[in-house]
């Protein structure tokens, strides 16, 4: 038994890189999650802005909401790198035949989640490359 003594403390140095990598990766993912669930509320929220407006107007206030959180386009944009250039404007097309339906869908494209280190303990951290996120509503005739 006299032996063992600091086998413990050898042992959590070996584990400790891979825990602190874990945890690292664990933290990032939550990030790049928030970051496109952020997007996805914003252009929820940008569809209804313009579901209650006339086909064609609103389209500068519904991007600002995308990106700065309100139609102003005042203060810091919501998630860093999301830009207006982001947002391509929204479409309106009429779905149905009885009744007919008048729809807005507002979309995100071309948005890449950076992470905060490019590599960790020599594991390398890529860019993720979001898909396009969009909304769909009903709008006014």
């Amino acid at each position: 038994m006299k032996n063992q003594k600091g086998i413990a403390l050898v042992e959590f140095a070996l584990i400790l890189p891979m825990l602190v990598m874990l945890l690292f990766l664990t933290t990032e993912l939550g990030r790049a999650y928030y970051q496109y669930d952020t997007i996805t509320k914003a252009v929820r929220q940008a569809a209804r802005y313009l579901s209650v407006r006339a086909q064609g107007s609103g389209i500068a206030g519904a991007r600002n909401i995308i990106v700065y959180g309100n139609p102003d386009g005042t203060g810091a944009p919501l998630i860093p790198g999301l830009t207006l250039s982001n947002v391509p404007d929204p479409v309106w097309s009429t779905t149905g035949s009885y009744p007919v339906m008048n729809t807005v869908t507002v979309r995100v494209t071309g948005f890449t989640f950076v992470p905060l280190a490019g590599n960790v303990f020599g594991t390398r951290l890529d860019n993720i490359a979001f898909g396009t996120i969009q909304a769909t509503m009903r709008s006014p005739s």
